[in-house]
């Protein structure tokens, strides 16, 4: 099946070597001069084999094996083709650049880099190509003549399509119920509440083929809660046929009358319906070109009663939307659980088997089987039905290992074929290409666009660029569910206090590929397009046979030179992820790429990739690009992003003219930009930009006048640059730039420098700019443009030093994210102005490094009564020395506490996640007093940090906070929140981080336990500086109650803890993972055991589900005894004071990591750790070792050398050696 579908890519191939065929280039430059009629008559015939290529497309389908072969020498041949066409193009280009100069500016080098430049030569060699290839041609047009292939359109729609009705399959019914009941469950719950709607409720449910759409559908259409609520209930099967009046007789035959002529079909409809509560339910709806059909059945389906809906599913956005307006409402559906995949492949492949007879081997498999269906129903039942036929472990290997579920007539792929073959030509090329990819991998959508560009993949339109159409194409594409987009994060990114500044430059979407419409793509391409990701030898076949190669591996020059010797691969596209570390010597026979993605630029020779249209060197070690780069006329985009070292860039760049993307982030070590810029007019993406000295030859700002740039610009450097340039750079022209980023040096010499305010004055950007960064700038004010920035989602400033007042940022209507951080001289957010400051949609606020910051609004009284903040959910403020409080609290209405309409008092009603971080002076939650007895809130708060804010000694109220950290902070004083201020959030916590405050008492823990007074469900919990919680009083005891239900728990700083707590952790039942830390006086001994001077007997299980231990730095720590830890598995990071070491009763226990703490060892005592395989070792191990025993510890065979060279040494010991020699063999006692 895979060769047959293979073929099916030959008709796109065929179309653009046509297009290139009748370019102007060709007879502009005269560059097949001679060769005229030869030009003509292969025009000629590509149209001839283009007339008649579906035809024997769908022989091929039918196992036709001459049409068949027929179809891969079209496709030989066209390849052929397309090179020698390119050769043509590349030609005229060369001449080009010629006349404007190049030639000139490259000396002496022209003659190697141009052996073959003289005319003569160049068309005696390219005739003999052409004549070779139109006899190719001659035979293939003579062979399809033979072959008596029809002329036939490409088809726009498939033949035949499913039908499906509103019954579950009898075997589905339970696993879909269960699976899916979730999903039904909101279904069913948005029908039932539309019911005294009047209007018709259109609820679509989209998603991939093979998710399981129908099946929800049908669930939802048979719930019990459904039929009972509507009084109508209709399904009807749309697929392609959306033709009304057909629908409407089905309509009207569904609900038991007779159907009747068109005419009538649609009156029978109105009256079947109406003023009657109905549900109808069309699925696998594809009808998107024809707005108005919809439209017109929709207007008879109005006239039923209050309540009513339709139901729809469909693999396209654009449908949803079509029918629904928006696609906002629309029901995305996901995968589907593994659990439930597996139970869909039991059911299938073991049929009526009883439980107890499934082979055992087989179930193992069942979970593979179910990550290659990646959350597809359907694709578990077409793998689970496949392998119901299959009886032994091999042939289920076979299955995993090959695509045999791309083989089966009846299996899944005819139906994800159906979304395929609907697409037009190009985009089914575009998505076949896809293939080159690996399975999971993330697509970085731009540089999937470039590559289909670069490929010829995507359509010449007059007066459209090729990316346009790109994008277009992948919106299209992914509204018909052929890509998942995984990540999307444009210029919206947000500052993070935690991670540091992240590059705006950055942004990128990716997207994924369902597996099974990979296993479309792959079977469409056959070994056309491949990825390798390991040296297996049995890639040899691929690396011959591929076209468009992927490769993952270490060293991939190894592989590829080795593939050499076995003939010269025709690349077209090669992205290489490993790191070249030698020569890649074929590269040079690479004559045909189009696309080369490579980490090692000094290998390149641009004198045999003249056919290069998309070149990444990304994040390599070059310092600088081959001067014979400029050679590359064809090149659309060049990728040095993250190339740190790179240090200048070809002067030659100029003559590049076809380079549309130069993406120059990351570059840091650029000194200037190449000359005369401004000739490359078709550049649309540059992304850094920097601004050389004046006499340094480069360019100047004024270069990007006329370059119609979009994306994201950064301009650095920006203290070489005077006013006029800033001018004629002509940024307010530039109509598609969405990031914009302005840096000016740090520098003692830059501070002299007094014109930033000029400059910046002259880089006023388009008022719908979406980002903007300010770096250094050292102008006292803000330009005056700044407000104009209607369009605004993104303000950072950074270090902008002398800036004394900010505009009325407020003023901005779309700002989401604000960033201000090192702005030493600004005391106030919200200055000027007389009117009410609201910031409307501001999302993220981010305050750092303004040691003069006070206040939040210049005059008092200017905020109103309205939150200054309504919708901020993240606030990040550190290292504001000034600040005393956050702004005044409003009163505002809002849920709260699962209250409807409670009055509050809140700063920032939708705060979700605050940080605030060495505030040294801060200690009130509002800037003035609030009325008695009403307390500050933050209703939808669910993090909070705090750290370094000696004076803060409560918290607010937040009723849905999840996780709370308050800590002193690095070399500040004691935080001063008390246990008791913490405690009243406490009882919502999942995770508490809690530092301590001196104050605290036993009085406080008493207080605390008659708050709390249950059990809490808190699961991770962390204590710094808790002497208090470790004091001998009942009252420490009794607290800890309250925590029973512990999962994890980490105790650091704690100088009370000098016995092992063993009366605490006979309450925390439920505790698995143990930290201990920085208790510089613990000693590992329990108080009994000290008293007696001997090990404590064992009895009661201590901390039963532990699983791990760590301990560290804990110098006093001289013994550790731990027995009947049963779920206990690791044992890390123990002190090297460490003397004794008692391990008993613990059966999971697997590793004793670290060798550190072995050294001082005096005592080393195992005891029924049946799991324990080894014990460390190391150069100075068990030096010190006097006493060993090791008892029924069943996995432990041999000791390690270290310890087996002391055995002659020790006091006591309970082993005996069964073997002499090298090894000593444990006899273990039973």
């Amino acid at each position: 099946m895979a060769e047959v579908l293979a073929t099916m890519v030959v008709g796109p191939l065929l179309s653009m070597v046509k297009e290139k065929a009748s370019s102007y280039l060709l007879d502009q430059y005269q560059v097949m001069e001679g060769m005229e009629e030869q030009h003509e008559v292969l025009k000629r015939k590509l149209l001839a084999i283009l007339d008649v290529i579906t035809d024997a497309e769908e022989q091929a389908a039918k196992h036709r094996e001459g049409a068949k072969a027929w179809l891969e020498a079209v496709r030989k041949v066209a390849y052929k083709a397309n090179d020698v066409l390119d050769e043509f193009k590349y030609e005229a280009l060369r001449r080009k650049a010629k006349a404007e100069g190049h030639y000139k500016a490259l000396g002496m080098d022209v003659i190697k880099l141009f052996p073959s430049h003289n005319r003569v030569v160049f068309r005696y060699k390219m005739a003999k190509r052409l004549c070779m290839i139109l006899r190719e041609i001659d035979v293939l047009v003579a062979e399809m003549n033979a072959f008596r292939f029809k002329f036939k359109p490409q088809p726009q729609m498939p033949m035949q399509w499913r039908q499906t009705d509103a019954c579950i399959p009898t075997e589905s019914v339970g696993i879909a119920s269960k699976s899916r009941a979730q999903e039904t469950k909101v279904l069913v719950d948005r029908l039932l509440a539309g019911a005294s709607s009047k209007d018709l409720m259109v609820l679509p449910i989209v998603g991939m083929g093979g998710l399981g759409k129908t099946t929800l559908a049908q669930l939802v259409y048979n719930d019990p809660e459904i039929q009972k609520h509507f009084e109508l209930r209709l399904w009807v099967c749309v697929s392609n046929d959306f033709d009304v009046d057909s629908l409407a007789n089905r309509i009207v035959k569904e609900n038991g009358c007779q159907a009747s002529g068109s005419s009538r079909a649609l009156h029978n409809l109105k009256k079947a319906v109406s003023w009657k509560r109905y549900l109808l339910v069309l699925d696998d709806v594809w009808n998107r070109d024809e707005p108005s059909k919809w439209e017109r059945l929709k207007s008879y389906l109005l006239h039923g009663g209050c309540g009513s809906s339709v139901l729809t599913t469909t693999r396209d956005e654009a449908v949803a939307k079509l029918m629904m307006g928006t696609t906002e409402g629309a029901y995305k559906l996901g995968s589907l659980d593994e659990e439930s995949i597996g139970k869909i492949i039991k059911a299938r492949a073991f049929g009526s088997k009883q439980e107890k007879e499934w082979p055992g081997e087989l179930v193992d498999m069942v979970g593979e089987v179910a990550q290659r269906c990646a959350g597809s129903p359907l694709a578990a039942t077409a793998l689970g039905s496949l392998l119901g036929t299959k009886t032994n472990k091999k042939e289920w290997e076979d299955v995993l290992n090959g695509r045999t579920i791309c083989d089966e007539e009846n299996g899944i792929l005819p139906v994800l074929e159906l979304s395929y073959h609907c697409l037009p030509s190009y985009m089914r090329q575009c998505f076949a290409f896809c293939a080159m990819f690996p399975k999971d991998y993330e697509i970085d959508v731009q540089m999937l666009i470039h590559l289909w560009v670069a490929n010829g993949f995507i359509p010449e339109q007059s007066g459209v660029c090729p990316e346009t159409i790109g994008e277009n194409t992948f919106n299209e594409l992914k509204s018909r569910s052929f890509f998942q987009v995984l990540k999307n994060v444009p210029f919206e990114k947000i500052y993070s206090y935690e991670e540091g500044y992240k590059d705006m430059s950055c942004s990128r979407i990716t997207c994924k590929i369902h597996h099974l419409m990979h296993d479309v793509a792959q079977s469409v391409v056959g070994k056309e397009c491949a990825a390798i990701a390991t040296h297996q030898s049995e890639r040899a076949d691929v690396l011959r046979s591929a076209r468009h190669l992927y490769l993952s591996i270490r060293r991939p020059e190894t592989l590829l030179n080795a593939s050499q010797e076995k003939g010269s691969p025709a690349f077209q596209t090669l992205i290489c992820d490993g790191y070249v570390q030698g020569d890649l010597k074929i590269l040079s026979k690479y004559n045909s790429i189009r696309a080369l993605k490579i980490d090692c630029g000094s290998i390149l020779r641009p004198k045999y990739l003249h056919h290069l249209r998309y070149l990444d060197l990304s994040r390599s070690g070059i310092r600088a690009l081959p001067k014979d780069i400029s050679i590359l006329y064809y090149l659309q985009t060049l990728n040095l992003s993250y190339c740190e070292w790179l240090e200048r860039l070809p002067k030659q760049l100029k003559y590049l003219t076809g380079l549309r993307h130069l993406y120059t982030h990351g570059c840091w070590e650029l000194k200037s930009m190449p000359p005369e810029l401004g000739r490359l007019t078709s550049l649309q993406a540059l992304t850094y930009f920097v601004a050389g000295a004046d006499d340094s030859g480069c360019s100047n700002l004024g270069e990007l006048q006329n370059l119609d740039l979009g994306g994201t610009l950064k301009l650095s450097k920006l203290e070489n640059v005077t006013g006029a340039d800033a001018q004629a750079a002509g940024l307010g022209n530039k109509k598609k730039l969405t990031e914009l980023e302005l840096f000016w040096t740090d520098s003692d010499q830059e501070a002299q420098n007094n014109n930033h305010k000029e400059v910046v004055e002259g880089l006023k950007p388009h008022d719908e700019l979406k980002a903007l960064r300010i770096n250094h700038c050292r102008s006292r004010t803000f330009p005056t443009w700044m407000n104009t920035l209607k369009g605004m989602v993104n303000l950072k400033l950074f270090h902008c030093k002398k800036l004394e007042e900010l505009p009325a940022l407020w003023e901005l209507p779309a700002l989401q994210i604000l960033s201000l951080e090192g702005l030493e001289s600004l005391h106030c957010l919200c200055s000027g102005g007389t009117t009410p400051v609201r910031f409307p949609k501001l999302k993220v606020l981010t305050l750092l490094d303004m040691a003069k910051f006070e206040a939040w609004w210049e005059t008092y009284g200017v905020q109103g009564e309205e939150p200054i903040f309504p919708e901020v959910e993240k606030l990040v403020i550190g290292r504001c020395k000034s600040l005393t409080a956050l702004p005044k609290a409003a009163s505002v209405i809002t849920e709260l506490s699962g209250r409807v309409d409670t009055k509050c008092r809140s700063a920032f009603p939708a705060l979700r996640k605050m940080t605030l971080g060495e505030l040294t002076v801060f200690e009130r939650w509002e800037a003035a007093e609030g009325t008695p007895g009403e307390e500050v809130t933050f209703p939808l708060l669910e993090y909070v940090e705090i750290y370094g804010c000696p004076k803060l000694t409560d918290l607010p109220e937040a009723p849905k906070l999840s996780e709370l950290s308050i800590t002193k902070g690095l070399g500040q004083q004691q935080q001063q929140i008390s246990l008791e201020a913490a405690s009243r959030c406490i009882p919502s916590l999942s995770r508490l981080d809690l530092e301590v405050s001196p104050d605290d008492t036993e009085t406080t823990l008493l207080h605390v336990k008659k708050k709390l007074n249950r059990t809490l469900a808190l699961p991770h919990m962390r204590l710094g500086w808790c002497d208090v919680f470790f004091s001998s009083r009942s009252s420490a005891l009794a607290l800890w109650t309250c925590f029973a239900h512990l999962v994890d728990l980490e105790i650091c700083d704690c100088d009370a803890l000098v016995y092992w707590p063993e009366n605490v952790f006979q309450v925390l039942v439920c505790l698995r993972n143990l930290v201990i830390s920085r208790c510089s006086k613990l000693t590992g001994r329990t108080q009994a055991s000290d008293e007696q001077s001997a090990p404590a007997p064992e009895r009661g299980g201590l901390l039963p589900c532990l699983e791990s231990l760590k301990i560290e730095e804990c110098e006093s720590l001289a013994s550790l005894h731990m027995w009947n830890c049963s779920g206990l598995s690791e044992v890390a990071n123990l002190p090297p004071s460490i003397k004794i070491l008692y391990i008993s009763n613990c059966g999971k226990l697997q590793s004793l990591s670290g060798d550190w703490y072995t050294y001082q060892l005096e005592e080393l005592t195992l005891r029924r750790c049946e799991r324990l395989v080894s014990l460390p070792d190391g150069p100075l191990a068990y030096y010190f070792l006097r006493v060993l025993w090791i008892e029924n510890c069943d996995g432990i065979k041999l000791l390690p050398p270290s310890l087996q060279s002391r055995l002659g040494y020790l006091v006591e010991k309970d082993l005996d050696a069964r073997h002499e020699g090298k090894g000593t063999r444990l006899c273990l006692f039973h």
